[in-house]
């Protein structure tokens, strides 16, 4: 029984004390006026009756009613319905309201206009409220008994107000049990009240319903998960009731949760600081002050009347776990709106009528009943029962139930579990004994049947329906309720004026009435509550649930299969086969199935008794454990950790007689052991199962259970043991109770000292001088992470304290690990011993003993690592060295590391199929130019294959440390992943023997060969040094000659130089830097030497060169660009240096001293009309003073290829926008402009079209009528759009505006005619550079401006372009398209993509007769690309090997690209990074390759070679800037003194040569370029092709880019062949990843060359060079075509392929015996459909044609037998298989015996005589005179060697008697 209400409060309006104008809230009289001793009066109820503050009103209101809620210190509700009402203001309240009325009126107008003075201004009325406290929540009896005290007061009733209150405060009513009680209060009223069923259930009325009605479902469900997870939740409303209501309705769906943080559903307006609170909360605010509230960034507001709900951007509100957010969102509007089911149908039934907003209340609540049933169905399993008497003590395993349940990544779950309401949850409701209600009975028993329902929406609707029903009668319990009767006061009554204000009541006589019912309380019998208490049903076990909730591996079975066979294996001693299985095991302990498997085996084994195992057993079992915890999650590895627990303690080996060493010495590395939740969990779970066996029977006992598992069904469990001995338990004496509570106590006590030592077992390393390990421990090292737990907050302030004192831990010398652990362990036995309920001196024993055990455990530690140290290592694989090249030497020897997979998903075994070559053991190395691994595959299955994965140190791109798990062992270890832009990865983690110290070194020294101070301290220069390390290193000085030594001599060297009429040899030999002491092989005899020309004038006396100096002057001239320049005819240097004026240009060498642009050649070619002293001006208009110079000139149109850098704000821009010419006095940069027009003009001029035109040199005569009115862009720029890359660019600028579109595919069209009116110069130039300019069509040249991407665009595009090729982490699910992807939006492929638009653009316009200047950024980047692009397609010369080479000389390395900036050579290069332009560059050559493999002498191997070594600072061709610096540093010409011994290589132009020489791996075979043809790639992305230079790789032997490296030893053959014997099969299996494929299947004429180098190596011939071999066979093949009449020539095949296209396919035959080479070269597979094929076919004899009716057998073979015949003119002799044919009167002849195909017919009817021959050249040696013969036909004559004499006698018979038969 309980008071109807506490006390009853008068509160008035009163003045504010500090006198400001706002009133405030005076308590008038409070009944009783003593406080409660069960209850004090509640402070601050003045605030609270009037939440919007005191004020008076100029008018009376209706009277008001609301219930406020105040929650004291004990968290007790006090319920305080407030009735307020309006009466005139007393003389003193008004002074106080005049007087803010006034003080407001001044505040807002002090100029005085007028307004009502406060006297006039009428009455004011002054709030009064009534307001009852009450513990109980009875609002509307509230609501009824102040209306009546109200009304009597209004309609002045004859009832004694002081009775009717008395009366109130001693009226007693029950608090539950669904009793009702009729309560008068003497004012002839009546009123009934039902008190609910259950206690435990809230009630709602109508709260829910209205709740959803205001916010909907999104909304309310968004606030629910809010309140849940803690955030914090305000409500806005105008009404309070509302605001009341929709806390208690959010509140209500709470349940079974109990909400315990702050609640207020109304906050009064002075206490809105309380929003700022840090803690969460549940508050109402009047929407009046919404401002106030707008400032708060953490608070999810919802307002009621507007019906939103405001989430902040920093607040995340998880959701509910799917399916139960769409099955709940699903559910709810069933409810809310059940016609949206049926508003589909066609003939939709009788609307049902909707149910009662009461009961609509009761189904909403019960779809939030059903979702926490399913929540939290099972949780009772996860309890732990750590005391029963005196006190249950109860803990929950939250870890177990997350991980069961398969919900441990649900963010939702996992915050409801960590909070408050859940706490107060297991506390409440863990209890065994207690009274039950509907959720109990619903988390029990209803499960299974809202699985089953879940599918059928109607059966879910109708359980709803049932459970709404018991809420309802729960609150409702008596439906027919006698009427309330309570008077109210008349219509007119509030607002009358009340005579006289509420008179003030009699205390006495309340007191008294109140004293009385105390008294007669008193007297009476205690009621007792009885309560109905049972066991609490636990409900179906986890288990079931955990069936669905985790889908299981498809081919689990199979895995735990395996599982089980490895550790049977381990156990029986079969070492080989565990070993063999154990990669696939620890593949499967991934799965938690797997783990679980691993773990019962493990147990069967330790009950056996076969716990000592042998050193190889125990090594598997702690690697299988080991990978168990590595894989768990931090949450499911407390199940896996808490059942390997018992098996770290059992799994040991004897190290020597009295010293054994445990499992858990070896798996100590897992953050797992040090989390404390982890052992509290562990400790209760073990106390209750010892718990549980104190009160069974011994028969009954089980033995602990394990942590999770639930026992078998009919045994009884600790909650139902715990319920049992709670009901009991007042039986039992006194004596009995307190033996009990010892016992009990003991057990605990007996656990916790169990649980030290086996804290000291996980947590004391083996090597107590390892402290790393407990440092990086969360619990023991780090203070912070201790305390993120479930540790309260006591508990993580004492963990602070304990480590300020102790912060000298880390840096002290020998690691206190003994006083870790041990504040480790007594923290954990403070906690659960004071929890538990130990006795404080039972707990000071323990920290008494705890020191004790973790001494004596280290010292018994100490044997064992003693021991174990003695112990031989297990065998790791031998170190691989490395292969080095001559002149690399080691830096840091082979540190063991793991190389690990990188995402590319071949070397892994991956989609692919194939062996998983990594993870690889190994180690790697550091050498003076590379970076390498070498190693072995993990994985035993695929066998010894030796993984080489390297790049050169230079190409390093990003270094950055990792941690990862090492692939044998997993335990984690400090990695290093290495990025290089050869596109090689190394993503090693380091083996446990290798020390940070020595990764930190490696790193230091990687660092320092990346980065050297230098460009001396690269690897191409420290490369020589080694072997003349004694002498000192000369000065740069000595090295090179000076720059002014050089000028001097330049120039006159040059005129002879060029004078020379060298350029009529077709084969241009570059000069070889070095013969390194050699004599110069006999195809360098040609070379040009101009030293010994040299006339002595033209050395001046002050510099007298040396012999070799003289060499390098002269070199200058022979460099690239000269002898390109002469090639084209672009310029000479005459002996007077007199111009020769028929020559539009000439060689200038005004930059010989670099003094005009430090990044140009020497020598530059300009038009025969410029000064030299002119361009000096010229080039200060652009940018690094790169004016413009001629690189190229068409042969065929005479158009000039020029480039230069972008222009400055001056030159031609400001040229074209001033309006009139520069006037005779303007500024100097005016001047330089109007250099520049001259300029411009004067290479218009070198045209020879232009120049010829109007007989002038200028084109001032040209019409602007002839251009075309605005000149030809006058139709683009009318549109508005200026020209960019536009897919028609290329024909518009043709001059063919719109009359042929471009092909698909983004190519040109096909030059057709051209217009005449076209500007004699194009300049391409940057958009953004050339804004503004207006077209000026008197101009002779004209402006194209594009858009083109920087260099650090190229950068960004390449570094994604690495990420796509190279990933660097696994992919989770890798696929196709996510690789494609990741190209797109690396926009690579773009990039190129618009170079090769451009560079089709200025083809076109050269191959129409305009000359282009491209100038674009700084002229050494895109400018570079494009113009080496358009020679490239241009001129087939730079098609060729020599060509390329001579481009990239002139170019790339002439005209100054910075590789050394661009590569970040040196350290001042390291923040600029690496921008592969020229690699860009290659990359559109090889789309070029691909498009037309017939038109490049180079193979695409010759591409990636040098992409490769463009960036490994191997050569140092590739090192500088321009070509000063090269001299600078000595670098252009080396010195040729005597050298001893061979020398490597420096340039990567003699290393070509050399290996061109030895190998035709740079060489095309299909190359048969057309002459003259100029190419037009085709450049939309979508026929670009990714480079596989980008995604290849070999890991047999690494990159195969240095040759010296990558020809290993090829496979043994011998072996397999057996003397005498047919050779055994040789295939062998080539994995695309790990063997390089050109080296495992050459292409057929490869292996061709290579057999016959092999063959005339074993018959003791000089090998012959295979470009000889291989042009010989091309000849013949010609040749024999032509005369044979067997197949047109190639030119003929060639010229049928369609113009634009060709692609050649060579095909070969290869013959079993002896192999020769036969070529068909053919367009087309079907020749007969080509044209080709027709025009063969018609050429082909009639004999030829005979031939294919007779199939070989049936032919008349009259003699038969082996010739030597001589080839055509020039060709050698080659043995032939001929065939004698009387029949067809013909001589065969086939290349074997069993060659079905005949080579070549002999008709014998041209036959003119047979006759005795001579041996000429090449003839066979060893065969006499005497077997020569000669056939001598009308065509020509035919020599044969036979064997021997008898034989070619035979032969001539033979022949003679068939010319006679004729």
């Amino acid at each position: 029984m309980a008071r109807l209400a506490d006390y009853f409060v008068l509160v008035a309006f009163g003045p504010h004390p500090r006198g400001s104008g706002e009133g405030q809230g005076q308590i008038l009289q409070r009944f009783p006026e003593k406080d409660w001793e069960d209850n004090p009066f509640p402070q601050g109820i003045e605030l609270f009756c009037q939440p919007s503050g005191w004020q008076l009103c100029p008018e009376r209101s209706p009277p008001t009613f609301f219930v406020a809620v105040l929650t004291d210190i004990n968290s007790e509700r006090h319920y305080c319905a407030c009735l307020t009402f309006w009466e005139p203001a007393e003389p003193t309240q008004e002074a106080v309201g005049t007087e803010d009325a006034a003080a407001r009126a001044e505040e807002a107008d002090e100029g005085g206009s007028g307004r009502l003075s406060p006297a006039a201004s009428g009455p004011l009325f002054a709030p009064k409220t009534l307001v009852l406290v009450s513990r109980l929540d009875h609002a509307d009896v509230f609501r009824n008994s102040l209306g009546l005290i109200y009304t009597i007061h209004v309609e002045g009733l004859n009832v004694g107000l002081e009775s009717v209150i008395g009366n109130l405060l001693t009226c007693v009513i029950p608090l539950a049990g669904g009793s009702q009680r009729t309560i008068s209060l003497g004012a002839g009223d009546r009123q009934v009240i039902q008190t609910p069923l259950t206690e435990s259930l809230p009630i709602s009325r109508c709260s829910v319903a209205l709740l959803f009605r205001q916010l909907g479902i999104s909304n309310v469900l968004s606030l629910f998960c809010a309140a849940l997870t803690e955030h914090k939740v305000l409500f806005l409303s105008r009404s309070y009731q509302r605001l009341s209501d929709a806390c208690r309705g959010l509140l209500a769906l709470l349940f079974p949760l109990r909400y315990s943080f702050t609640y207020v559903p109304i906050l009064p307006a002075q206490l809105l600081e309380v929003l700022s609170t840090p803690t969460p909360f549940i508050i109402g605010v009047n929407a009046a002050f919404q401002a106030e509230t707008q400032e708060l960034l953490d608070v999810i507001v919802a307002d009621l009347d507007g019906g939103t709900v405001t989430v902040p951007e920093c607040v995340s509100v998880p959701p509910l776990p799917e399916p139960l957010q769409s099955q709940t969102h699903s559910v709810l509007s069933m409810v809310l709106d059940p016609e949206l089911e049926l508003a589909d149908l066609a003939f939709p039934p009788p609307t049902a009528s909707t149910s009662s907003l009461k009961m609509q209340d009761k189904e909403l609540r019960a779809v939030f009943l059903r979702l926490f049933a399913q929540l939290l169905q099972g949780y009772r399993w996860c309890l732990h029962m750590v005391r029963i008497h005196p006190e249950p003590v109860i803990r929950f395993h939250k870890a177990a139930f997350l991980g069961q349940r398969g919900l441990v990544e649900d963010d939702f779950l996992m915050k409801v579990l960590e909070g408050m309401a859940f706490a107060g949850f297991v506390s409440e409701r863990g209890v065994p004994y207690r009274p039950t209600d509907l959720f109990d009975e619903l988390v029990a028993h209803e499960v299974a049947r809202m699985r089953a329902d879940e599918s059928h929406p109607q059966r879910v609707l109708r359980h709803v329906k049932e459970l709404a029903e018991q809420l309802y009668k729960n609150e409702n319990p008596y439906p027919a309720v006698a009427m309330h009767k309570v008077q109210r006061p008349g219509e007119a009554g509030p607002l009358r004026r009340v005579p006289r204000p509420f008179p003030r009541l009699d205390e006495g006589v309340v007191q008294w009435i109140v004293d009385q019912a105390t008294a007669k309380m008193q007297g009476a019998p205690p009621a007792v509550k009885a309560e109905r208490r049972t066991t609490v049903p636990s409900g179906p076990p986890m288990t079931a649930i955990l069936e669905r909730s985790s889908g299981l591996h498809g081919n689990s079975a199979r895995r735990l299969e395996v599982v089980r066979n490895c550790i049977s294996y381990v156990f029986e001693g079969k070492m080989l086969e565990a070993k063999k299985l154990l990669p696939a095991v620890l593949r499967a302990l991934k799965g938690r199935a797997a783990r679980r498997c691993l773990v019962q085996e493990l147990h069967l084994h330790v009950q056996q008794n076969r716990a000592v195992l042998d050193h190889q057993q125990f090594d598997f079992v702690v690697r299988m454990m080991n990978c168990c915890l590595q894989d768990c999650t931090s949450l499911d590895e407390h199940g896996i950790a808490a059942a390997l627990l018992p098996l770290v303690t059992a799994f040991c080996r004897k190290l020597s007689p009295g010293v054994t060493q445990f499992a858990y010495s070896c798996v100590q590395e897992h953050v797992v052991w040090s989390t404390p939740q982890f052992w509290e969990s562990m400790f209760y779970g073990d106390v209750q199962a010892h718990i549980r066996a104190l009160y069974l029977e011994p028969a009954e006992d089980w033995g602990p259970s394990q942590v999770g598992e639930a026992p078998a069904q009919d045994e009884r469990s600790a909650l139902d043991v715990a319920s049992e001995q709670r009901r009991l338990w007042p039986t039992l004496s006194r004596e009995k109770q307190q033996e009990l509570v010892q016992k009990e106590e003991s057990t605990v006590f007996s656990q916790a000292i169990h649980y030290a030592n086996r804290m000291s077992y996980l947590l004391l390393p083996l090597d107590s001088s390892k402290s790393r390990l407990l440092r990086e421990r969360a619990g023991l090292g780090d203070p912070e992470s201790a305390s993120n737990s479930l540790v309260t907050s006591s508990m993580a302030g004492s963990v602070a304290e304990s480590y300020d004192t102790e912060s000298g831990f880390e840096d002290a010398e020998t690691c206190d690990v003994a006083g870790a652990v041990v504040r480790f362990i007594n923290r954990f036995v403070d906690k659960v011993c004071t929890e538990s309920g130990v006795t404080s001196e039972h707990l000071k024993g323990l920290h008494v003993m705890v020191p004790d055990i973790v001494q004596m455990h280290i010292e018994t530690l100490e044997a064992v690592h003693r021991e174990s140290k003695r112990l031989p290592p297990i065998q790791k694989p031998k170190l691989l060295r490395p292969r080095l090249l001559p002149g690399e030497e080691c830096v840091l020897d082979g540190l063991r590391v793991y190389l690990l997979p990188d995402g590319r998903e071949e070397g892994s075994g991956g989609s692919g199929g194939g062996p998983a070559l990594l993870p690889a053991e190994g180690a790697v190395f550091l050498t003076t130019y590379r970076v390498i691994f070498t190693g072995m595959p993990t994985d035993p299955l695929v066998g010894e294959q030796v993984v080489v994965r390297s790049f050169p140190v230079a190409a390093l791109t990003k270094e950055k440390r990792i941690s990862v798990q090492t692939p044998v062992d997993q335990l984690l270890q400090d990695g290093l992943q290495l990025r290089s832009c050869t596109f090689q990865l190394l993503r090693m983690a380091f083996d446990e023997e290798v020390g940070s110290d020595s990764a930190e070194l490696f790193r230091k020294q990687l660092h320092r060969l990346r980065f050297p101070p230098d460009i001396r301290g690269t690897f191409a220069f420290t490369l020589g040094s080694a072997h003349t390390s004694g002498r000192p290193p000369r000065a740069a000085k000595d090295k090179a000659p000076s720059l002014r030594t050089l000028s001097r001599n330049l120039v006159k060297n040059a005129k002879k130089t060029i004078g020379r009429q060298y350029v009529t040899r077709k084969k241009y030999n570059p000069p070889s830097w070095e013969h390194g002491g050699q004599p110069p092989p006999e195809d360098q005899e040609d070379e040009i030497s101009v030293s010994e020309e040299l006339e002595p004038s033209t050395l001046t006396p002050t510099s007298a060169l040396k012999p070799s100096d003289r060499m390098t002057m002269s070199s200058l001239v022979e460099r690239a660009c000269c002898r390109d320049y002469q090639r084209l005819g672009l310029g000479t240097l005459s002996s007077s240096l007199s111009r020769a004026k028929s020559e539009p240009f000439r060689v200038s060498p005004v930059n010989r001293m670099y003094a005009i642009c430090r990044s140009y050649p020497g020598l530059l070619i300009v038009p025969q009309s410029v000064q030299d002293n002119a361009l000096q001006r010229v080039s200060r208009c652009y940018r690094q003073n790169r004016f413009p110079v001629v690189c190229w000139r068409s042969g065929r149109s005479k158009a000039v290829l020029l480039r230069s850098g972008g222009l400055h704000g001056k030159g031609v821009v400001g040229l074209f926008k001033a309006q009139n010419a520069p006037s005779p006095g303007q500024s100097q940069a005016d001047s330089s402009s109007l250099e520049q027009e001259k300029y411009l003009q004067a290479v218009v001029s070198s045209m020879p079209r232009y120049a010829d035109m109007s007989g002038r040199n200028t084109l001032s005569g040209f019409s602007s009528a002839h251009l075309g009115g605005h000149g030809k862009w006058g139709s683009v720029r009318a549109s508005g759009r200026s020209v960019g890359l536009g897919g028609d660019v290329g024909s518009r600028l043709a001059g063919r505006d719109t009359l042929a579109p471009p092909q698909a595919n983004g190519a040109p069209p096909d030059p057709g005619f051209l217009r005449p009116q076209r500007a004699a110069l194009y300049i391409i130039g940057d958009k953004a550079q050339l804004k503004g300019v207006r077209p000026d069509p008197l101009q002779q040249w004209e402006l194209v401006p594009i858009e083109v991407f920087e260099a650090r665009q190229v950068k960004t595009s390449f570094k994604k372009l690495l990420k796509a090729c190279v990933p660097g982490c696994p992919a989770t699910e890798p696929s196709p398209a996510s690789f494609l992807r990741l190209l797109e939006d690396s926009e690579w492929l773009t990039q190129i993509h618009k170079l090769l638009q451009v560079s089709v653009l200025v083809v076109e316009l050269l191959d129409s007769g305009s000359s282009v200047l491209v100038s674009l950024e700084d002229g050494w980047d895109i400018t570079t690309q494009v113009v080496s692009l358009v020679q490239l397609l241009s001129d087939p010369f730079y098609r060729t090997l020599d060509g390329f080479r001579l481009l990239v000389e002139k170019e790339w390395l002439s005209f100054g690209h910075r590789f050394g900036h661009r590569g970040a050579h040196t350290l001042a290069g390291q923040s600029s990074g690496f921008t592969p332009v020229f690699l860009q560059f290659l990359d559109c050559v090889h789309q070029v390759h691909l498009q037309f493999p017939m038109e490049f002498e180079f193979s695409p191997f010759y591409l990636k070679f040098l992409g490769y070594h463009h960036v490994s600072r191997r050569f140092r061709t590739f090192l500088l800037d321009s070509d000063y610096e090269r001299i600078e540093l000595g670098l252009l010409y080396e010195e040729k003194g005597e050298r001893k011994g061979p020398q490597p290589c420096r340039s990567v132009w003699e290393y070509v040569d050399r290996l061109s020489k030895r190998t035709p791996a740079f060489y095309n075979y299909m190359y048969a370029p057309e002459d003259a043809e100029v190419l037009r790639p085709y450049s939309n992305v979508s026929n670009l092709r990714v480079w596989d230079f980008y995604t290849e790789e070999a890991l047999s032997e690494g990159p195969p880019y240095d040759w010296e490296l990558a020809q290993g030893p090829p496979e043994p053959l011998e072996e397999e062949r057996p003397d005498g014997g047919a050779p055994q099969s040789r295939r062998r299996v080539v994995w695309p990843c790990y063997d390089s494929r050109p080296r495992a299947q050459p292409d057929a004429i490869s292996r061709l060359l290579e057999e016959l180098q092999r063959l005339e190596a074993e018959l003791g011939r000089p090998p012959e060079r295979w470009k000889d071999t291989w042009d010989r066979v091309k000849a013949a093949q010609r040749l024999e075509g032509r005369l044979d009449g067997r197949g047109a020539p190639s030119s003929l095949l060639v010229s049928s392929v369609p113009h634009h296209r060709r692609s050649l396919g060579v095909y070969l035959q290869e013959g079993p015996v002896g192999s020769t080479l036969s070529l068909s070269l053919d367009s087309d597979q079907s020749s007969g459909s080509t044209a080709s094929g027709s025009r063969q076919a018609a050429r082909r004899s009639t004999s030829t044609l005979y031939s294919q009716f007779q199939t070989a057998e049936s032919e008349n073979r009259s003699y038969e037998g082996t010739l030597y015949k001589k080839g055509a003119f020039m060709k050698p002799w080659k043995a032939r298989w001929f065939v004698l044919d009387k029949t067809k009167h013909q001589l065969r002849y086939y290349d074997h015996r069993v060659d079905t195909e005949c080579k070549g017919i002999i008709d014998l009817a041209e036959v003119e005589a047979v006759a005795p021959g001579t041996p000429t050249m090449g003839a066979p040696k060893t065969v006499d005179e005497k077997a020569f013969f000669d056939v001598k036909t009308t065509r020509r004559v035919y020599n044969f060697c036979a064997q021997d004499v008898p034989s070619a006698q035979q032969w001539v018979d033979q022949i003679q008697s068939c010319l006679s038969d004729a």
